[in-house]
Order: structure tokens, then sequence, then C-alpha cells
């Protein structure tokens, strides 16, 4: 598996998600009685919180990341000893 940046935000934001989720399920199979509009709070919270927290890392990382990795691809070399081709 490729390794990737860590991103908390996306994090946050599925943890949230999936607890709106688990609620819903537990309603389902009788567990408890949860309100058809309790998805609405934890789905927004759950992406304001996310959003919070991206920025929060983007600011702690820096201006880093990506621009990071941007880098100029290496020059073309000429031919052997800067002799020019005709034409």
């Amino acid at each position: 598996m490729l390794r990737h940046e860590f991103q908390p935000g996306r994090l946050v934001g599925g943890v949230c998600l999936t607890v709106a989720g688990a609620l819903y399920l537990g309603d389902v199979r009788g567990l408890w009685a949860v309100p058809w509009f309790t998805a609405i709070p934890l789905a927004v919270g759950g992406l304001f919180l996310a959003g919070a927290t991206t920025v929060l890392t983007r600011a702690l990382r820096g201006r880093g990341g990506a621009e990071e990795e941007k880098t100029e691809p290496p020059a073309r070399p000429g031919p052997p000893g800067g002799a020019r081709r005709p034409g």
C-alpha cells in the first residue's frame, strides 16, 4: 500500500458521519430511539469540525505540503561535448 499524507480533517469528518450512521443503525435495530433531525446537526457540526481541523493543520504545517513537492523538472541534457546539432 502506498503511503500518503495524514489528513486529520478527513478523519474528523469521517468519524462524525460514521457516528451519525451508527446512531441510525441502532435506531433501526430497536436499541434506542433517535429523532429524524439528529443527522443534520451531526453532519453540519462534523463538517465544520473537519474544516476547522484542516485549517488548523495547515496553519501548524506552514505553507509546506504539496508546494514543497513541486520541483522543476531536470534540464534535458544536450549532446555530449556541448556541440550543437546543425539545422
